[in-house]
C-alpha cells in the first residue's frame, strides 16, 4: 500500500470513529462469561438440587452411659458383703449426643454415619427431614475407617446416589449437610482444598479429603456432596483450636464407604487381610538384609 493509500484510509477511519462517538455509541469487547460451578449454569442458587438431596440426610440422636472408673475390689462378693454395696454395679450416668447419617439405600433402609458417632450406643434415633422419628439398629461398625452402617424401617425414603470420588479435582465445589451442634439439617458449601490428606492420626486408615466447607462437632457422619447432588464422602474430622470450623475439615472418600458399607451388610464387619512384614523407613545406616 502506498503512503497515499495509507493516509486515506486513516482518514477514513478516523471520521468514521468520530461519526460513532458523536452518537454516544462506545464499542466495548464483549463481557467474559461468569465462571459458575457445573449443574448450576445460567442460575445463581443451587436450592434445587438441595431440594433433591436433603431428605438423604438425617440426623442422629445416641444414648449412652458415661465410663465409670471401676475399683478392682468391687468385683469381690466378700468385700461387697462387708460394705453392704448391692450385688449389681452402678451405672453410669446416661449421655445423649447427636450425629449426622446418610440414607443410602431407600429400599432396605441403610443409612451411613460415623463410627466414633454410635460407638458405645444403647439407643440410636434417627430423625427424617420430615420429623419422623425412628429406631436404629446398628447393623456393624469399623473403626479403622470410622465407617457404620444402621437401618431403619420407614417408608416413603430418599437415598443420596454415590459419586465418584476418584475423579474429584481441588477446586471442584462441594456441599456439607449435617446437624452441626444439634441444631438441625444445616447445609455450608465450599471447594475441595486437598486430596488425600494423611499423617492426622484421626484413624488406622487416612485418605481424607479436606475441604473448607464448614465443618462443625454434630457434622460428623453427615454428607459431602458435589453440585450434581451425588455423595462423595462422609464428614469426620475437622482441625479447630477451639472445637470449630476454621475451614479445615475432612470427609472418608466415597470409595472407602463403599467398600467398607458392602462387607458391614454382608458380614457386619470389615474383614481384611494381613501381611506378615514389618516396615521401617531405609536410611544410609540401616542393616543389610
Amino acid at each position: 500500500m502506498t503512503a497515499t493509500a495509507r493516509r486515506k484510509t486513516a482518514r477514513l477511519m478516523a471520521v468514521g470513529l468520530a461519526a460513532i462517538v458523536g452518537t454516544g455509541v462506545v464499542l466495548a469487547p464483549p463481557p467474559a462469561p461468569a465462571a459458575l460451578p457445573a449443574g448450576v449454569t445460567g442460575v445463581n442458587t443451587i436450592s434445587p438440587m438441595l431440594e433433591a438431596v436433603t431428605p438423604a440426610v438425617v440426623n442422629i440422636s445416641v444414648l449412652s452411659r458415661a465410663p465409670q472408673a471401676e475399683n478392682p475390689l468391687l468385683r469381690d462378693p466378700f468385700f461387697r458383703r462387708f460394705f453392704n454395696l448391692p450385688d449389681e454395679m452402678p451405672q453410669g450416668r446416661p449421655q445423649v449426643s447427636a450425629g449426622s447419617g446418610v440414607i443410602v439405600d431407600a429400599a432396605n433402609g441403610y443409612v451411613i454415619t460415623n463410627n466414633h458417632v454410635v460407638e458405645n450406643a444403647q439407643e440410636i434415633a434417627v430423625t427424617l427431614k420430615d420429623r419422623r422419628r425412628l429406631r436404629a439398629k446398628l447393623i456393624g461398625r469399623d473403626a479403622a475407617t470410622d465407617i457404620a452402617l444402621l437401618k431403619i424401617e420407614a417408608k416413603g425414603l430418599t437415598a443420596l446416589p454415590l459419586g465418584d470420588s476418584d475423579r474429584l479435582k481441588v477446586g471442584d465445589f462441594v456441599v456439607a449437610i449435617g446437624n452441626p451442634f444439634g441444631l438441625g439439617q444445616t447445609v455450608t458449601s465450599g471447594i475441595i482444598s486437598a486430596l488425600g490428606r494423611s499423617g492426622l492420626k484421626v484413624e488406622g486408615y487416612e485418605d481424607f479429603i479436606q475441604t473448607d466447607a464448614s465443618i462443625n462437632p454434630g457434622n460428623s457422619g453427615g454428607a459431602l456432596v458435589n453440585f450434581n447432588g451425588e455423595l462423595i464422602g462422609i464428614n469426620t474430622a475437622i482441625i479447630g483450636p477451639a472445637g470449630g470450623s476454621v475451614g479445615i475439615g475432612f470427609a472418608v472418600p466415597v470409595s472407602i464407604v463403599r467398600s467398607v458399607m458392602e462387607q458391614l451388610r454382608e458380614y457386619g464387619e470389615v474383614r481384611r487381610g494381613r501381611l506378615g512384614v514389618a516396615i521401617q523407613d531405609l536410611t544410609p545406616t540401616s542393616p543389610r538384609a
